[in-house]
């Protein structure tokens, strides 16, 4: 990343308010500014202060963090948030424009969505054109049931052969798939927008282990980032529910940002 001057500067590495769950947005703040994080990602859930940017707006100032990303809710366990499809799209980059974001995260339609998955890559781009911000398409993994493929998106699960202009690349979701997150992000060059921090392995499992802990070659993919002046933000999306106690999620949390800080270096 090159700076107004031409000089490198360090690749931002935020926290996603998902690392902290089922602790409440407030605590990811809190623990982004005690651990060093440069900064937030929001996911929005049913949870009320996510869905609100003054709220949000109130948190980063008082924690002096920056909010980097706005995750719409459009994982499954999100839907009733924000009602249809495409409100979701356009009140998350409304509240990206509110709290200063650049960049909204959003997952592939699922197949079920008639109407909105047929235009959804024309209506990501108009809504990225009309309110300035960035709308990476998340990459996901097959669903599979009794070991065969359900078709849950529309049209693929895999958003690179797609014609999105800005992707967002999630490791533990790449090993699910198969994937090799190094390669994949090498290839994207000016698509990759967003990344999710996380490891993974191929066992069919969401596990969003600490980077190092799963097979995919996350300092790899780091150290090519550092290195090819990417503009975009790391946020670390880990899962610490089986963290035992405030301590064990902030030495998790910790280590993390350890590992995303080495790599990026060049």
């Amino acid at each position: 990343m090159v700076d107004s001057d031409g000089q490198a500067r360090a690749i931002p590495v935020a926290l996603s308010s998902a690392s902290v769950y089922p602790l409440a947005v407030h605590d990811a703040f809190a623990l982004a500014q005690d651990l060093g994080y440069d900064g937030v990602e929001v996911m929005v859930t049913n949870n009320s202060v996510s869905q609100d940017p003054d709220q949000l707006n109130v948190l980063s100032d008082r924690y002096e963090m920056p909010i980097l990303a706005i995750h719409a809710p459009t994982l499954l366990l999100t839907q009733q948030v924000w009602g249809k499809a495409w409100t979701k799209i356009e009140l998350s980059a409304a509240m990206a424009v509110e709290v200063g974001a650049k960049t909204v995260v959003t997952h592939p339609p699922f197949r079920w969505q008639t109407g909105y998955a047929e235009e959804f890559g024309a209506g990501i781009a108009r809504v990225a054109d009309e309110y300035g911000v960035d709308i990476a398409v998340e990459n996901m993994y097959p669903w599979k049931i009794r070991g065969r493929e359900a078709k849950a998106y529309l049209p693929h699960w895999n958003p690179v052969p797609e014609p999105y202009e800005r992707i967002t690349w999630d490791f533990s979701h790449a090993a699910i798939a198969g994937m090799d997150s190094y390669e994949e992000i090498r290839g994207l060059g000016s698509r990759l927008a967003h990344v999710h921090l996380t490891d993974g392995t191929p066992n069919g499992k969401d596990e969003h282990l600490l980077p190092g802990q799963g097979q995919q070659r996350c300092a790899e993919a780091l150290n090519h980032l550092a290195t090819s002046a990417w503009d975009g933000v790391v946020a670390v999306e880990v899962s610490t529910r089986r963290a035992r106690g405030a301590g064990e999620r902030e030495d998790w949390l910790a280590e993390t940002l350890d590992f995303a800080r080495t790599h990026l270096r060049h």
